[in-house]
């Protein structure tokens, strides 16, 4: 399965996908992470709450990066914490909203998003649970991370 959505990942990448300032791309990212913290703590209607950030959010954002990602993350839930599960210490359900949204976007981007590195993956992830999470928690998402990635990124690794 997930050769399958690496296929079709791969595919729409290069066909759709144009070079966007880090900026815009890294402000995207933050966006994203507060809208699934929002989302998972209020139980919100996604599509109300990326309604809400692109109306509230001045400046320049990668907003087709934003609403791809925050839009699908909810719907792939299940099939994220079926890769996250196994490499965690505690259940899913424990998790801080803050890690549990980190973890589902990097497990996302590592799955859907192959024009961006793994390695850049793990990284924004780590900065955001620097900025947003708890005291450690960024040696917590870069260890889960860092065991999903040859799971899902298998052939990038081996460069």
């Amino acid at each position: 399965m997930v050769r399958s959505n690496i296929a079709v990942a791969t595919k729409r990448n290069r066909n759709s996908r144009h070079r966007v300032p880090l900026a815009q791309r890294r402000k995207a990212r933050r966006l994203v992470l507060q809208a699934l913290y929002q989302w998972l703590m209020a139980d919100l209607d996604p599509k109300a709450i990326a309604k809400q950030f692109r109306e509230e959010t001045p400046g320049k954002v990668d907003w087709d990066y934003f609403e791809e990602v925050f839009s699908e993350i909810p719907n792939s839930t299940q099939k994220l914490d079926e890769f996250l599960a196994p490499l965690l210490d505690r259940d899913l359900a424990a998790l801080d909203p803050i890690e549990k949204s980190l973890l589902y976007l990097g497990a996302f981007e590592l799955t859907n998003r192959i024009d961006v590195p793994y390695r850049v993956v793990i990284n924004e992830c780590v900065e955001l649970a620097k900025v947003f999470g708890a005291t450690d928690s960024h040696k917590y998402i870069n260890g889960v991370l860092d065991k999903l990635a040859p799971t899902l990124r298998p052939a990038e690794l081996l460069k």
